[in-house]
């Protein structure tokens, strides 16, 4: 997909230059912040889905499938997976379904909990989250778009954003050693 011509005019500073016009000096600036944090994620969402496209992988799937991959033994609960991707359970049942209708993970029992399942990594899931992986470390995050200094100071302040809206906690400070 070709990417598009570039604006003339960043058009984002142009709504906050309305907003200004407009009296509306005290949301300025969070417009700003809003719609940029938007604006980037579409930009970075279109990056990820273009290199994860050849694998049939959405992005939801590739994060079930990517976390089950990272665990001990290729198996996590789903009430686990729903806790750690922080979705609901409901699109995490659709996308399940359609991981294990493809033959990527099966879904399973509970061994100790007959109310709960267990989603298990395929070798065939396996095999297509590394390649995956691979591309999208090639094709997206080796190269987000900023360099290392500015990628770090962004992540913090999105990370302060994001536990200010309640998103996690700190974790609590451990005791001193004795």
């Amino acid at each position: 997909m070709p990417r598009p011509r570039p604006l003339p005019i960043d058009p984002l500073a142009e709504a906050k230059r309305q907003w200004l016009a407009h009296g509306w000096t005290e949301s300025a600036d969070g417009m700003a912040v809003v719609i940029s944090v938007m604006r980037a994620q579409q930009l970075l969402l279109a990056r990820v889905d273009a290199a994860l496209k050849p694998f049939r992988l959405s992005f939801a799937r590739y994060e079930v499938l990517r976390l089950l991959a990272f665990s001990r033994n290729g198996s996590l609960p789903l009430s686990s997976v729903v806790a750690r991707l922080q979705v609901h359970a409901t699109s995490l049942t659709s996308t399940a379904e359609r991981l294990v209708r493809d033959g990527l993970v099966n879904r399973e029992p509970h061994p100790h909990d007959g109310r709960a399942a267990m989603l298990t990594l395929t070798d065939a899931g396996r095999e297509l989250v590394e390649r995956a992986t691979l591309a999208l470390n090639t094709e997206v995050f080796t190269n987000p778009g900023v360099d290392a200094d500015d990628a770090g100071a962004l992540v913090g302040i999105v990370a302060r954003l994001r536990r200010n809206a309640g998103d996690f906690t700190d974790p609590r400070p451990l005791p001193d050693p004795l």
